[in-house]
C-alpha cells in the first residue's frame, strides 16, 4: 500500500473505475485496460480503490477485483464470448454463460476481492437495483446484516449481471439468508454503473469529491450490423436486438449527463468513443473474433487519445 505525504498508510488520492455493459464490446473496454495497466505497471486492483462493472463490464470488474492482469483477461474473453454469442436461443446462451462464468470464477466468494467492487444486477419482481460488494463499508443501511455480495458466488452473481433478458434467461441466486432472488442483466438500472460507484464513494466511504480520481470506460459506439438473410427472415427478432441496445445506450448516455450535472467537480475521464464507418457496424451478440479483435485495437488507440490526462490521474 502505498505511503501519502504525511506518512499515512492510504494515499489522500482515491481511484474509482467503472466499467460498462456491452456484451462482446467489452473487447473495447480491455484494449483501453490493457494500456492502462501497461501505463501504471502493476495490476489494477492494485491502483484502483473503487471498481464497478455491469454486465461484460461485471465480469472485467470481478477479474480486476481478485487480482487478475487484463492479458488474462483477454484470453479468457477470446476462448469463450464468441462462443456464448454465438449460440442459437436464450437457453443456449444462458447455459454457455454459466460455463464461463464457472469456469474463469471457480468457487470465488465477494469476500475473496483484494480492492472495492460493486457488481450491478437488477431484480425481475421488485424492480430494483441489487449491488453485489465485498466490504461492509460500501453499506448504505443494515450493516448488522451486512454479509459480502450478499452470500451469493462471484461467478452466479456475475451471470446474473450479463443476464440481458430475452436473449438470455432471467437467473436466480441465493443468498446467505435462503432467500431465492431472480435477477436480470444491470444494464436495465445502470449500463453505466458510475453514479452507483461515486455514491459508496462519497456517501458510504466518505470520501471527499475533490480526492475522487474517476475512470470511466465505455464499450464504444458503432453502426448497426447490416443485417443477414435469416436475421432479414426473423425480423421480430433483429428488432428486438436493436430495441435493446437502443435501450442500453440511452441508459448509458442519460447516466453521463447526470454524471456531469449532479458531480461535475469530480474529476473524471471518460473514454467511450463513437464510430461512424461501416466496417465498425457491430453489436452486443457479435461472435466473429476477427472484428472483437478489431474493437480491442479500437480500445487502446481511445486511450491514446487520453493518456496524458491518464498519467496524470493514476501516477
Amino acid at each position: 500500500m502505498s505511503h501519502g505525504a504525511d506518512g499515512s498508510n492510504e494515499e489522500k488520492i482515491f481511484r474509482v473505475l467503472t466499467l460498462d455493459g456491452g456484451g462482446a464490446k467489452g473487447f473495447y473496454s480491455l484494449g483501453v485496460l490493457k494500456e492502462i495497466e501497461a501505463m501504471v505497471g502493476c495490476p489494477l486492483h492494485q491502483k484502483f480503490d473503487l471498481v464497478f462493472g455491469t454486465s461484460t463490464g461485471a465480469i472485467i470488474a470481478s477479474l480486476i477485483g481478485l487480482g487478475y492482469g487484463i492479458d488474462s483477461i483477454l484470453a479468457l474473453y477470446r476462448k469463450h464470448v464468441p462462443t456464448v454469442m454465438s449460440k442459437n436461443n436464450a437457453s443456449e446462451r444462458s447455459t454457455a454463460l454459466q460455463q464461463l462464468t464457472t469456469e474463469v470464477l471457480g468457487n470465488s466468494m465477494f469476500s475473496d476481492v483484494k480492492t472495492g467492487i460493486g457488481i450491478i444486477t437488477v431484480k425481475w419482481l421488485t424492480e430494483r437495483p441489487m449491488i453485489f460488494k465485498g466490504s461492509v463499508a460500501q453499506a448504505h443501511g443494515r450493516v448488522g446484516t451486512f454479509v459480502p455480495g450478499f452470500g451469493v458466488s462471484m461467478a452466479d452473481a456475475v451471470k446474473a449481471s450479463c443476464s440481458a433478458y430475452p436473449f438470455f434467461e432471467r437467473t436466480i441466486v441465493k443468498t446467505s439468508m435462503g432467500e431465492d432472488i431472480e435477477l436480470i442483466d444491470g444494464g436495465y438500472c445502470a449500463n453505466n454503473p458510475t453514479l452507483y460507484a461515486i455514491a459508496d464513494a462519497v456517501q458510504a466511504l466518505q470520501r471527499d469529491r475533490k480526492d475522487i480520481r474517476l475512470v470511466s470506460v465505455g464499450v464504444g459506439t458503432y453502426p448497426d450490423p447490416k443485417p443477414g438473410l435469416l436475421m432479414r427472415l426473423v425480423k421480430k427478432y433483429l428488432i428486438s436486438v436493436q430495441l435493446l441496445q437502443k435501450t442500453l445506450e440511452i441508459n448509458t448516455q442519460s447516466m453521463d449527463q447526470l454524471r456531469q450535472i449532479l458531480f461535475h467537480d469530480i474529476p473524471t475521464i471518460r473514454i467511450s468513443d463513437t464510430y461512424v464507418t461501416p466496417e465498425m457496424a457491430t453489436d452486443l451478440l457479435e461472435h466473429d473474433l476477427r472484428k472483437l479483435n478489431i474493437l480491442f485495437q479500437r480500445g487502446r488507440e481511445s486511450f491514446a487519445l487520453r493518456e496524458k490526462a491518464l498519467r496524470h490521474y493514476l501516477m
